[in-house]
């Protein structure tokens, strides 16, 4: 079942008006009226990591921000349970995310990565209760 609501979200947001409604609907932040959402371009998701294994994400987007070429990715992970190292998972996407990045030499023109904004959909019935920041997860040090 999960698998079913996996291409239900695959399909519905491999439309740009789609991505575009969720960032306006629910990212409540200023810098989201600076992005130019006809520039919307879906990305490739699948990636070679360095030890020659395969890794395909689900849905990834870039658009332009600003007046300069920044790019904000939109790395998006369906999800209908929780899972208590969500963040985990996702900050391994985004290490091979940026990997891919700077093999395709596709920096900023300052020459550094372009921000991640990633999103969990989770469609559970529980109420999501995850960590949301990886250091929620790590033992402090003594």
């Amino acid at each position: 079942m999960a698998n079913h609501h996996d291409h239900s979200y695959k399909l519905l947001f491999s439309h740009p008006e789609m991505v575009r409604d969720l960032l306006t609907g629910f990212v409540k932040e200023d810098w989201v009226t600076q992005l130019d959402f006809s520039t919307l371009e879906k990305v490739s998701g699948s990636y070679v990591t360095d030890e020659l294994r395969d890794r395909e994400d689900d849905i990834i987007w870039r658009v332009r921000w600003g007046d300069d070429w920044l790019y904000v990715y939109l790395l998006l992970e369906f999800q209908s349970s929780v899972d208590k190292y969500m963040a985990v998972r996702i900050m391994s996407y985004l290490g091979l995310l940026y990997q891919d990045v700077i093999r395709q030499k596709a920096l900023t023109p300052r020459g550094k990565l372009p921000p991640v904004l990633p999103v969990v959909l989770y469609n559970g019935e529980e109420r999501w209760t995850a960590a949301q920041n990886i250091g929620d997860l790590v033992e402090r040090v003594p």
